[in-house]
């Protein structure tokens, strides 16, 4: 997954900080995270980049959710407010079984944590 923004570092050190990625790769404007658990690895880029298609190069991830599917919601909370991460949307749960929080990181990226739970009522 490739995100474009405009501090990479910022954002990598986000990711590394408070989920556990690592930095593989970096440049200027480049960052390449990994975790060996993930099946993805997340690539972020610096607006402007000539190397991005002319029409994309200044776009910023508006309007992107990363999403990381965790096994304990609860205690991923307590984690991120123990490190001081801003929950921008407090922990819900919706009727189809889905339980959720997300915060954002220094570059306006969404990122939600979900834990599949059994839907109420069923």
């Amino acid at each position: 997954m490739s995100l474009t923004v405009d501090d990479v570092a910022a954002s990598s050190t986000f990711l590394t900080d408070h989920f556990g990625f690592r930095e593989d790769m970096s440049a200027d404007g480049f960052a390449a995270l990994a975790r060996d658990d993930a099946a993805m690895n997340v690539v972020l880029l610096r607006r402007g980049l000539e190397m991005l298609p002319v029409d994309f190069r200044d776009q910023h991830a508006a309007g992107v959710i990363v999403v990381f599917v965790v096994a304990d919601l609860g205690q991923e909370e307590k984690r991120l407010r123990a490190e001081g991460v801003t929950i921008t949307m407090p922990l819900r749960e919706e009727p189809w079984g889905e339980r959720l929080l997300q915060v954002t990181d220094p570059n306006g990226v969404i990122i939600e944590l979900v834990e599949w739970v059994q839907p109420s009522g069923a």
